[in-house]
């Protein structure tokens, strides 16, 4: 029988999830039986999978001990030489500048090796993050980029930061400004396109269309044009709503892809001129809460913006830093 302590950072969970995320091998069948027999307690007493767990409960679990092996590619993170551009970081969050190139979590190709590696190594060697003292929890990303696009992202260090942005991203009270580079100059300074998009998840693209059909869903980008250069043009982007792909595929579909981009565009000369990546960078994040936000109130009405001179595609436009010291 083991007993497990719920703490702060377990604490505000159901119990059926608290239990996937401790135990990761162990069958969901196994442990909707085990509840339902009695094998899994909360307080030595029967209780429901739904039941919300408090700081101080305790979870009796009389269940086989092979179900409480860790697994140890989970913590590869503490080989990693930590390599983050910290924006902002206090006891709850953390938002960082992420480089193009980097992926935010790990996939078939790349387990260690990604930003939310980069910051739990970052945190485990401040000594505000050990694996070992957490059952169910883990420094988590609250937004995630694309690879190949650079910018901020915000990462929470406790469960309730973590519940509590993810519940403000979505409610769109956390507003995200993009600075692009396309090609072409605009035919208006400022405009809030509105299309619909479809994934196509074999493709890893989506289709934008002006019309309205099955599996399309309705997007909304705002524009702002800041600075022209040849057949180039430097954008803010307010995303209204945020789909994937969406800002390169919209400006794609009116005739003006990003520079560098060659999934929506056509980058040969691109790429000769040293664009690797499509000219995309979440430059901005503003903390616009509709109500108070409790404990994390004093962030409200904040704004953080990545470093400037980091943005590599700025170099095409000589006068950009006239926008940004007005």
């Amino acid at each position: 029988m083991r007993t497990l302590y719920i703490g702060k950072n377990d604490a505000g969970q159901r119990l059926d999830k608290f239990i996937t995320k401790t135990l990761k091998a162990f069958p969901q069948s196994l442990l909707y039986k085990s509840i339902r027999t009695k094998k899994i307690k909360v307080n030595r007493k029967r209780t429901e999978p739904g039941y919300v767990l408090c700081e101080g409960d305790t979870v009796e679990m009389f269940i086989a001990e092979e179900f409480f092996a860790s697994d140890a590619s989970e913590n590869a993170f503490m080989k990693l030489k930590p390599l983050i551009d910290v924006v902002y970081e206090d006891e709850n969050i953390i938002i960082v500048n992420k480089q193009p190139g980097l992926i935010v979590h790990s996939d078939e190709n790349e387990e260690v090796n990604t930003l939310i590696g980069h910051i739990k190594a970052y945190l485990y060697r401040k000594g505000e993050y050990d694996p070992e003292n957490e059952q169910s929890f883990a420094p988590a990303l609250c937004n995630r980029i694309d690879r190949n696009t650079g910018g901020i992202v915000l990462a929470a260090k406790t469960a309730s930061a973590l519940r509590f942005f993810n519940e403000k991203i979505k409610n769109r009270e956390l507003d995200k400004y993009y600075l692009c580079a396309v090609h072409g100059r605009m035919h208006k300074k400022e405009d809030t396109l509105c299309a619909y998009l479809k994934k196509n998840g074999e493709m890893n693209m989506v289709d934008v269309s002006t019309q309205k059909s099955a599996g399309y869903r309705e997007i909304v980008t705002k524009y702002k044009l800041l600075e022209e250069k040849g057949k180039l043009s430097l954008l803010e982007i307010e995303l209204v709503t945020g789909k994937t792909h969406q800002i390169r595929a919209h400006l794609s579909s009116i005739g003006h892809p990003l520079l560098g981009d060659g999934k929506y565009g056509i980058n040969k000369d691109d790429r000769k001129a040293g664009y690797s990546y499509q000219a995309l960078y979440a430059y901005r994040l503003v903390f616009s809460y509709a109500k108070s936000g409790g404990e994390f109130d004093y962030l409200s009405g904040q704004s953080f913006t990545a470093d400037l001179s980091k943005i590599y595609f700025l170099k095409e436009f000589d006068g950009y830093k006239r926008y940004f010291t007005k």
